[in-house]
């Protein structure tokens, strides 16, 4: 009988002192207020985190362990021993997220201003950052990058409630961008740069994502030609308020305005915003057509037109000048 129960103690403790999974990934694990060590016991095993409860209630009362419980989040792992799982679950809590959306199209400056207005940073913080690609780890490569618009991808991101960063915010908005897009991205022979521009104005351009495929073939069929791309959205780039009308009235007449696409031949300098993923797909498959214009009626609803001729009765049919 002795030996039994000694048989019994040595695989319990052996239990204790081996990780579950020595190759899992932290997963964030909930202690609820009220919670006792003993009871999270059948918590812990659903979790995945360890293989029996009656091992881990043996360890609590053996090592006299669990007293210093908190209750939070925490980041624990199946790679951890119960020892281990227990000093994290009476650590520091993890903070509190909140979601916050990075709306398709933004530029730099809007994400800035609107992480300001959470008092999560200063004003120009985020913007120091995102336009200097030097200050992140960059999981691609752009030749001659000088600022990170258009790589910076538009989702929904939670973010910790208090103690942001924005250094770390952009980070995860460059590796959101390689592994949302770009890991498993075909580029058909074109530079990225340029795709990422492009797709950064049929963000601006089309408002319906079915539609930004042939719109970004007429893009690049005038492109390849050598024609003047025509787009006005790239002439409020630089202004403050994307809507001030009378200051995009000025751009469009401005013939040094290196993002005036209307007067200069190719692509502006840079992306005019931050794409998402759809505009992405979009300016990599492209679906040539015999179209060379488009425009938008006064509903969004796009009409391509063969010819300089058609377009203009386009023009004059839906009052687009």
């Amino acid at each position: 009988m002795l030996m039994t129960l000694l048989t019994g103690c040595f695989v319990l403790d052996d239990q204790v002192d081996t990780p579950l999974d020595a190759t899992a990934e932290p997963v964030v694990f909930e202690v609820p207020a009220g919670s006792t060590a003993g009871g999270l016991g059948p918590k812990l095993v659903d979790a995945g985190l360890i293989g029996d409860a009656n091992a881990w209630k043996y360890y609590l009362k053996s090592r006299s362990a669990g007293s210093c419980l908190k209750a939070g989040k925490f980041s624990v792992s199946a790679s951890q021993t119960m020892p281990e799982i227990m000093e994290t679950l009476c650590g520091v809590p993890l903070a509190d997220e909140v979601p916050f959306t990075v709306v398709e199209g933004w530029r730099i400056r809007e994400i800035d201003a609107a992480l300001a207005e959470k008092g999560w940073i200063e004003a120009g913080e985020y913007a120091a950052i995102a336009s200097d690609p030097s200050k992140v780890d960059l999981p691609f490569s752009v030749d001659g990058l000088t600022t990170l618009e258009g790589f910076l991808l538009p989702e929904t991101y939670n973010v910790p409630a208090e103690g942001f960063s924005a250094s770390d915010f952009v980070q995860r908005q460059v590796d959101s961008f390689q592994t949302a897009w770009l890991a498993d991205a075909s580029l058909g022979g074109r530079d990225l740069y340029d795709v990422v521009i492009v797709a950064s104005m049929l963000e601006r351009e089309e408002p319906k994502p079915a539609q930004r495929p042939l719109v970004a073939g007429i893009i690049w069929k005038r492109l390849d030609n050598g024609w003047q791309l025509g787009i006005d959205a790239t002439s409020r780039y630089t202004i403050e308020n994307w809507n001030d009308r009378k200051a995009f009235l000025a751009k469009l007449r401005d013939e040094n305005d290196p993002y005036n696409t209307r007067l200069l031949k190719g692509l502006p300098p840079t992306p005019i915003g931050n794409p998402s993923v759809p505009s992405l797909e979009a300016a990599v498959q492209a679906v040539e057509s015999e179209f060379w214009y488009y425009l938008h009626d006064g509903e969004g609803t796009l009409h391509p037109a063969k010819n300089a001729a058609e377009h203009e009765r386009n023009r004059a049919k839906y009052n687009v000048y």
